[in-house]
């Protein structure tokens, strides 16, 4: 991202950003710092640390070839974007400011000078000059820590984390509203409990953000701890810190803000996609015991609600799942790839248009199609949705007169419900099922949480856990019976747990699609479920199933099994 031009170190790619979107600040995120506003989040590519299963890696592993593809948005664009949209203020996220330094300095620069507000989410492995120099153009950071030890941060190419915590002194110094977001991977916890003891010494005011590991990238999933793990975690944590957060745990209510006097709730959040959360109900920074929460700016009434796969790193997710389809269809060139991601943003396709087009299965093989139209992959194309085509047509002609059981579908707890437009909803429909999620009559991204009684009142016959962010049938079980949710999925023991990226975001949802039928309608169906995926695998990846690696990207086989 910067060259010696013979004088100076300077940017090779000055002044030019990928993308840029309006965003509830939730999504960034950001907790503490004028809830329910709406900010104009930006974005270049590239980063200076190289972390394992990094959540931006589209942005990052393949920065040369974006920011070589004619995508570039101009400082004024943003500025008019950001008058357009009517936003608070601009937040640098989803890449390192580190990467474009100058750029963003000057970005902030200018919308300081329109009354807007400047933040960012960053590393924060900087120089102090650097740090000096960006104090002055921001009103608040999220900093993200890889972990408390120097090991941790040689592990993602540095040297050591004493600069990331001198950045969080140095900005709170002067004036800078921080919080910081962890990584919490299976075993970590002694790494994270250090780390916090380590803010806490520099303010206990500075909110914690436990970021559940989700494996991405190159990431495997044993590195993945569960949602129980992870909230007993946050339970320890709130001994060093007051305000502590769990985030990709859908239906946790450690996002939510507790007064820490009376425990009653001040701030109400949900889960909003990965790294992210959302305003669901009460908003007070002072408590009703009077009690005063360290919040930083304005509530704003009415919350921005992002379009589509729009806000926060649903973002990454998006582009990811253009990936998945381009990676069946064999497209590897970089130039290929960075193009059609570089349209996707151009064009706003990740809003409405591809959100509604992969939320429907017809819809979604016309968007293979349209794909393979435009890398000139049309063949491949042909061969990706016949051999979907065939499977999903036997499915449907052989459940057409068959009695259809009440189906449910959560994302990690049972209480989270996801939306009912969703297309693990469709595919329990094309499978034989009702999706009694339908008559839930509010939606979120990608669900919300329900109440225990309304969960009753569903009375699912069959439970079904989202491969996207999970929890294990024990983990679901458990959590049913710690809750009280008889029903009758939960007392025939018939729970389920998908396959990572089986029934979203892939093609490979045909797998899932299978799968779900064996289970609904075992006296019609009888896939052998190994034997078709390390079919898909080889013809489609060109790797046996059993040899592929696993994790959740939408864009690389996974092999885990429930």
């Amino acid at each position: 991202m910067y060259e010696n031009d013979g004088t100076r170190i300077v940017e090779r790619f000055p002044d030019a950003f990928l993308a840029a979107f309006p965003v509830a600040i939730e999504t960034l995120p950001m907790l503490h710092f004028s809830p329910g506003s709406k900010f104009l989040q930006v974005c270049t590519v590239g980063c200076n640390l190289a972390c394992g299963g990094c959540v931006s890696e589209i942005l990052v592993g393949h920065a040369e070839s974006l920011a070589a593809s004619g995508t570039a948005l101009t400082t004024s664009d943003l500025l008019d974007l950001a008058a357009s949209h009517v936003c608070s203020g601009i937040a640098f996220a989803l890449n390192d400011p580190i990467a474009s330094f100058p750029t963003f300095c000057r970005l902030a620069e200018e919308a300081r000078k329109k009354g807007l507000s400047v933040g960012c989410s960053t590393n924060g492995y900087m120089t102090e000059s650097s740090a000096l120099h960006l104090r002055e153009r921001i009103d608040f950071a999220n900093i993200g820590l890889k972990g408390a030890t120097d090991a941790s941060y040689r592990a993602c190419g540095a040297r050591d984390a004493a600069p990331v915590f001198r950045t969080i002194r140095l900005l709170r110094e002067g004036g800078v509203h921080v919080e910081t977001s962890i990584v919490y991977r299976r075993g970590g916890e002694d790494e994270v409990l250090d780390a916090a003891r380590m803010l806490a010494a520099i303010s206990p005011d500075i909110p914690l953000q436990v970021m559940r590991f989700v494996p991405f990238g190159d990431a495997g999933l044993g590195q993945e701890p569960t949602i129980y793990a992870s909230e007993e975690l946050c339970d320890r944590l709130r001994g060093i810190l007051p305000w502590v957060y769990l985030f990709n745990s859908p239906g946790t209510a450690h996002l939510t803000t507790f007064c820490p006097e009376c425990g009653k709730p001040c701030i109400e959040r949900e889960f909003f996609g990965p790294m992210g959360s959302h305003l669901t109900g009460k908003v007070q920074t002072t408590c009703s015991c009077g009690h005063a929460l360290p919040v930083r700016g304005s509530i704003t009434p009415e919350v921005f609600y992002e379009p589509g796969m729009m806000g926060g790193y649903r973002v990454t997710r998006g582009l990811e799942m253009v990936w998945a389809i381009l990676n069946c269809l064999g497209v590897q060139d970089q130039s290929v790839l960075a193009g059609i991601w570089g349209e996707v943003l151009r064009t706003g396709m990740l809003g409405k248009e591809l959100h509604d087009r992969m939320n429907n299965i017809d819809a979604y093989l016309d968007l293979v199609m349209d794909f393979a139209h435009r890398t000139a992959r049309e063949e491949a194309g042909r061969d990706l949705c016949a051999y979907i085509r065939e499977r999903l047509d036997f499915v449907r002609e052989r459940v057409a007169d068959a009695p259809r059981p009440r189906v449910y579908y959560a994302m990690g707890h049972p209480l989270f419900a996801l939306n009912p437009g969703r297309f693990e909803g469709k595919l329990v429909e094309a499978a034989g099922g009702t999706y009694v999620n339908q008559a839930i009559g509010r939606e979120g991204k990608p669900g919300v949480s329900i109440p225990r009684e309304e969960f009753l009142a569903l009375a699912p016959e069959y439970l079904f856990t989202s491969g996207f962010l999970t929890s294990t049938v024990e983990d679901t079980l458990r959590y049913c019976a710690e809750h009280g949710l008889d029903v009758p999925a939960v007392r025939d023991g018939l729970v389920y747990s998908m396959h990572p990226s089986w029934d979203f975001g892939s093609p490979r949802w045909i797998l899932g699609l299978m799968t779900i039928a064996n289970a609904l309608h075992p006296d019609r169906f009888n896939f052998r479920i190994e034997e078709e995926a390390d079919g898909f695998y080889r013809r489609f990846y060109g790797v046996p199933y059993r040899a592929a690696a696993a994790n959740r990207s939408f864009a690389h086989p996974g092999t885990e099994r429930r």
